[in-house]
Order: C-alpha cells, then sequence, then structure tokens
C-alpha cells in the first residue's frame, strides 16, 4: 500500500476543509507547488491533488496551481476536481497528469466516463465520495441517491481503472478511517482501491495496510500530515511493514 499526499488547492494556496465545507477551511500555505516538492523530499511517490474551486464550481479554476506543481516535483499526479467534459480530461492529461479523477461527472454522465477510457484507459480512476453509504456529488454537497456499492460496479463496466473511496464523514476529522466501509468496496471490488479520510496515525495507517490481506492499492492523507500529527516518513514505513522512525511508530 502506498501512502498518498493530498494537495487540496483553494484560491490558489494549499487548505484542508473539515468534511469538505467551505465554511471550515484551514489555510497551510500559500504555494501549493512548494508544499508537494515538500512531500516529494520527504518520501512520497505519487501525489493526490484536487482544485476544490473547481468540485464546486463544476470547472477547474486553478489549473496555472497544477500547473506549477506539475513543473516542481518529479513524482506521478493524480489530479481531480469538476473534470467534467472530454476536453478538460485531455487538457489536463497535456499538462502532464498521471491519472484523472472523476466524481460528479462519473455519477451524472456515464458516457464521459465510458469516452475518457476509451481514450485514456486506466488512467481514469473515479471517486466514490459517500455519506452514510450513499456517493455524494457537487463538491460533496448534494446526495446522488447511488449507493457506493452499487456505484462501483458500474464504473468498473465502464472501464475505469480504480476507485477513490472516501468516507466523507471522516474527512479532515482526525478520528479514523471507516474501516468498515473500505474494507466493503474492497472486497467487492474488481480494480484497485485507494482509501481516503480519516487518517491520523501510525496505526490507522497499519490497518488500512492490512485490511483484505494486504489488498489495498494506496491510502490518501491530507489533514494529520498537514498539522503534524502523522509524519510522512512514519506513514510510509507503516504501510510497507516497517518499523516506523520513531520508536513504537507513535
Amino acid at each position: 500500500m502506498i501512502v498518498i499526499p493530498a494537495v487540496d488547492i483553494r484560491n490558489g494556496k494549499c487548505v484542508r476543509l473539515f468534511q469538505g465545507r467551505e465554511d471550515r477551511e484551514i489555510v497551510y500555505g500559500d504555494d501549493p507547488a512548494a508544499m508537494a516538492l515538500r512531500w516529494q523530499r520527504e518520501g512520497a511517490r505519487f501525489l493526490h491533488v484536487v482544485d476544490l474551486d473547481g468540485a464546486f464550481a463544476g470547472e477547474p479554476q486553478n489549473l496555472h496551481a497544477l500547473r506549477e506543481i506539475l513543473g516542481t516535483v518529479a513524482v506521478p499526479v493524480e489530479f481531480g476536481g469538476g473534470l467534467r467534459s472530454i476536453e478538460l480530461i485531455r487538457r489536463v492529461f497535456k499538462l502532464g497528469v498521471d491519472r484523472v479523477i472523476l466524481g460528479t461527472a462519473a455519477v451524472r454522465n456515464r458516457e464521459l466516463l465510458r469516452a475518457a477510457v476509451a481514450e485514456f484507459g486506466r488512467q481514469v480512476f473515479v471517486g466514490l465520495d459517500a455519506r452514510d453509504g450513499l456517493v455524494t456529488v457537487d463538491g460533496w454537497k448534494s446526495d446522488s441517491g447511488v449507493r457506493a456499492s452499487d456505484m462501483l460496479g458500474q464504473v468498473e463496466d465502464d472501464g475505469a481503472g480504480g476507485v477513490i473511496y472516501t468516507d466523507v464523514a471522516t474527512d479532515g476529522a482526525l478520528s479514523g478511517p471507516n474501516f468498515e466501509a473500505v474494507g466493503e468496496i474492497l472486497a467487492a471490488a474488481r480494480v484497485p482501491v485507494i482509501a481516503s479520510g480519516g487518517v491520523a496515525t501510525v496505526e490507522h495507517v497499519r490497518r488500512l495496510a492490512g485490511l483484505g490481506g494486504g489488498g489495498l492499492h494506496g491510502a490518501i492523507v491530507g489533514k494529520a500530515l498537514y498539522s503534524g500529527a502523522l509524519k510522512l516518513a512514519d506513514a510510509i514505513a507503516a504501510a510497507s511493514g516497517e518499523e516506523s522512525a520513531e520508536k513504537g511508530g507513535c
């Protein structure tokens, strides 16, 4: 399991939101590219970049920041947030992202997902952002009425290369992932699964890494890294089954 630091961008700044709420924002830096470089230097093998303004507006608003990140780091980058047309998907691939994440678009426009898969194959992932088991859309503001487990089967049939499962209630709360929900998605999935939301400790990382006999592809970590509650090196060590840099891993 790989540990993937999150770089969430809003108004050109590096931020974290609590449960995706616009009114619960903490700004951690004015330079997302510098933050991305920090995580690369600390050992990140992959980065998760989200345009929060794009998720809310329905069209990317921070492609300048994405371009700067891609010009600064050497590790692969996945990107999501407002990608709701094939033209926008093509545009961000031309910028150099390794894969795109479709959320609202995959729920409301399966033809777009199929078109993206036809052109870019397994570089297209789908974000399953769920609250109480139901997929949310429009930057987590609306309930789609579709169960995450049902959506999983649909996007797999449409050819998605993998899914990122986020339990909205745990995101940014540092309360621990919803291990049960992640385990259920992992057990049902036929594609790689990345978990997101709630990771705050080395033990959380260890438990995720052990789900399904070690079948989870990755875990996205955000607020815990930014707040200092968790060091990236310790999370990486825990994910690989190695002893933490700090004695006892805590």
